[in-house]
């Protein structure tokens, strides 16, 4: 859409004068200035205390609803919870936003009552006012605001770490303009450390078999990292280049075109069309929908199979180019990537799940997710197979569709207390999206039927990654290296047995969860034997030495002292243990 003639803001309206530039830098560097630790630290507290949630942090026997079935009430106390939390994550900010948008991706691990009330978060936020915006312009860009002939001042949208403009450059070019919103960067380095903190205390409140199964600090730790790389807008435009190069052979595609750069500015090609739930139904006929829909499936597989993965595929991000009739790609901010072993696994188990082989898809499946001490590996295999069955002939309007496998292979994993690659969930979200383009797009035609028309492209690359020249070269490495060390490794062993010294040493180790039980048994249990014998020791004293405590100076009250010191000592072990097992 063009802006006309009375929308169009000339650049010399919006520019600022130094004084101006000068006021709105200082009032950025004060904004900078507010946000610290401690007083982020006790806005959180304030904010979790006024919503009713900071018992979370506390009681541990909320923990325990989690990862098992629960009834009726219990579900309606975590939707209460879910609101709750929705209400704290909008009114903290850009950071919580975020975090809990990537929750919501962690189905198998956050209750459905939670997720659910989590998918409500308002990620459209009020706009900063644009002098603010400028000036970040005027110091990123090497010729500021002259980059542009006009800039419209009102934005095209204003998500909670960035806002995005429409301007033309001064060759005539339309473009967009995306620029990070002043001081995220700092709210967002100072939220995680306190996130961190929080999150190391949750994780000692969880259950010992569901912490086996859960990593919340690594988790933390990705969400972290992947958001840093959002705030950084070169990222995002490297991104950009790397999946253009990706597509480049489906004619049907687009991925837009970079202007210019900076960490907290991005100007790019403006697209003129229709996110792909608005479009016209009539712009496109049966054909050439069909057509973008086979396009967009086969370089979404090409993607995974190259260890990518966008995490937000939906249809408000991928737009019909009313000029080209193009899908276009845009918004790079959630790509990510994973090992090509759990993506080969994945793409294997599906194969394996069309022919009806349930039993090899669930070994498929076991190379994706990691059984725990805590998981029983027979009912896991009789769990995976009973529920692969469902997929044989999956549709896109059923529930039972590829997009949603994955999703459930991870909660059948997460029900076994089973370890869950931190990628994989945002990689399964990336691939049910994918598929729900494809319902946009074509509903007539089964996204099981388009994904089995790239078997060959699937076969190609998997051969193509195991026998290649840095494959090869590996493989020869590690070869040569045994074959030269083979008779030397093999010589000390012989030399060991010549002079009967040939030792096996054999090391066993506690799990963690049984050593800190231990440690907390031996630790009451001696403060029981001192209780107990501080007050035998006090109560021989008042019965036997009646005269000596009754003569010696400060005896009695030492006597004292000791028998009330000693009765507290033994209550407050009997609450601890008392309290350990309520918990």
């Amino acid at each position: 859409m063009r802006a006309t003639s009375a929308e169009r803001i000339q650049v010399s309206r919006t520019r600022l004068l130094p004084h101006e530039k000068e006021r709105f830098r200082r009032e950025i560097e004060e904004m900078r200035s507010r946000i610290t630790k401690g007083r982020r630290y006790r806005a959180i507290v304030r904010t979790l205390s006024k919503h009713g949630l900071l018992h979370l942090l506390q009681d541990r026997r909320w923990w325990k609803l989690f990862g098992r079935r629960r009834s009726q009430e219990e579900d309606e106390q975590l939707r209460q919870i879910g609101r709750r939390l929705r209400l704290v994550f909008e009114e903290l900010g850009p950071t919580f936003i975020k975090l809990g948008q990537v929750l919501v991706t962690r189905q198998e691990l956050i209750p459905e009552p939670i997720t659910t009330e989590l998918a409500e978060l308002l990620d459209q936020v009020p706009p900063m006012p644009f002098p603010y915006i400028a000036t970040i312009l005027d110091d990123e860009l090497e010729e500021g605001l002259d980059t542009f002939e006009w800039i419209r001042v009102e934005p095209l949208g204003s998500a909670s770490l960035a806002q995005v403009y429409q301007a033309q450059l001064r060759d005539g070019r339309m473009c967009a303009v995306k620029v990070v919103r002043p001081v995220v960067d700092k709210l967002f380095q100072t939220d995680i450390q306190i996130i961190k903190r929080l999150v190391r205390r949750v994780q000692r409140l969880l259950p010992a078999n569901l912490a086996a199964a859960v990593d919340l600090p690594g988790l933390i730790e990705d969400y972290y990292s992947s958001s840093v790389d959002e705030l950084d807008l070169r990222t995002e435009a490297k991104n950009m280049d790397e999946h253009r190069r990706i597509a480049a052979e489906f004619a049907t595609m687009h991925i837009p075109r970079v202007y210019h750069v900076t960490p907290r500015v991005l100007v790019m090609e403006y697209i003129d069309g229709w996110n792909l739930k608005e479009f016209p139904v009539d712009f496109l006929t049966f054909e050439e929908r069909f057509e973008r829909m086979t396009d967009l499936a086969h370089y979404y597989i090409k993607t995974f199979l190259e260890g990518f993965y966008h995490a937000d595929p939906h249809g408000s991000n991928i737009m019909i180019d009313r000029n080209t009739k193009k899908a276009v790609l845009i918004d790079w901010g959630m790509v990510g990537r994973m090992d090509s072993i759990h993506t080969e696994a994945i793409f294997r188990l599906l194969l394996h799940c069309r022919l009806n082989q349930a039993e090899d898809a669930a070994e498929a499946a076991l190379d994706i997710i990691q059984p725990t001490p805590y998981t029983d590996p027979v009912e896991l295999k009789d769990q995976l197979r009973s529920m692969l069955i469902h997929y044989v002939n999956s549709e896109q309007a059923s529930r039972y569709n590829w997009g949603n496998l994955v999703i459930q292979i991870i909660t059948i994993g997460m029900k076994n207390y089973c370890r869950i690659p931190n990628g994989l969930a945002l990689w399964a979200k990336g691939f049910s999206a994918a598929e729900g383009t494809a319902r946009w797009l074509c509903p007539e035609i089964t996204y099981h039927t388009v994904v089995e028309s790239a078997d060959v492209q699937i076969l190609r690359r998997w051969l193509g990654r195991r026998f290649n020249y840095r494959a090869n070269a590996s493989f020869l490495t590690e070869t040569a290296k045994l074959i030269g060390t083979f008779p030397r490794r093999i010589n000390k062993i012989l030399e060991k047995l010549a002079w009967n010294d040939l030792k096996f040493i054999v090391e066993t180790r506690m799990a963690p969860d049984t050593s800190v039980l231990i440690n907390k048994i031996v630790n009451r249990f001696t403060l029981g034997i001192l209780s107990a014998g501080f007050f035998a020791g006090g109560t021989i004293l008042i019965s036997f030495g009646s005269p000596a405590v009754q003569t010696v100076p400060g005896l009695r009250g030492l006597t004292t002292g000791v028998l009330w010191g000693s009765t507290i000592l033994g209550c407050y072990v009997l609450w601890r243990v008392l309290r350990s097992r309520r918990a």
